[in-house]
């Protein structure tokens, strides 16, 4: 039977916490592209942090980081490595895109990496990023575009959620991202894709 995406997380938090990343390269190259935008004085947000690491590692830069998950089994991680790292600038909160709230203009920067594919409704989605970040503020994304390379796995994915092996996953191609981002009111700075699903890294500034 399909499982809601919290479910699906919670579930296999504790192996995805043990993978190693699959692109070192490329995951150095999104760090540091991130972190020389970053500030001391800066308010960083970030939707679908999984078990933290990244958050982990851009915290040090910035004077608070906020980072939320729907997974509560994925928060629980990453505060323990929190705690272990002795960093205090970073706050957990359990909760999806959908679902928080902060006043407008809370954040300089929102990272939404590797989740826009599995968002149901990226239009609101972007449109609360946007209310979130202050004039100027950066969003930075990283997506999986299924659809540009990997169209092949359409019909496979709906037979893995029905059993619960698969969360909700859009094919969305980069073209497609650029698209909704610009007209989401963000003005793309700098962008690339990488890797055998054609990920997207794309750093955009509020207009």
């Amino acid at each position: 039977m399909a499982v809601t995406s919290a479910e699906f997380w919670d579930r296999v938090a504790p192996r995805y916490s043990k993978q190693p990343i699959a692109d070192e390269e490329s995951y150095a190259r999104k760090l540091a592209a991130t972190q020389v935008l970053m500030r001391p004085h800066m308010e960083v947000l970030e939707f679908g942090c999984g078990t933290g690491s990244t958050a982990l590692e851009h915290a040090p830069h910035v004077a608070h980081m906020v980072a939320t998950d729907v997974s509560a089994e994925m928060i629980g991680i990453g505060r323990e490595k929190a705690e272990l790292a002795g960093i205090h600038n970073l706050s957990f909160r359990q909760s999806g895109i959908e679902d928080f709230d902060a006043p407008p203009g809370s954040f300089d920067m929102v990272l939404t990496l590797n989740l826009l594919h599995l968002l149901p409704d990226r239009t609101a989605a972007l449109a609360k990023v946007h209310r979130l970040l202050k004039p100027g503020g950066l969003f930075i994304s990283s997506t999986v575009c299924l659809g540009d390379r990997m169209w092949f796995l359409r019909p496979l994915i709906p037979i893995l959620q029905w059993i619960g092996k698969a969360p909700y996953v859009s094919f969305v191609k980069a073209e497609q991202i650029m698209r909704e981002v610009t007209a989401a009111g963000f003005e793309a700075e700098q962008h690339w894709t990488h890797g055998r699903a054609n990920s997207l890294f794309l750093i955009a500034r509020k207009g």
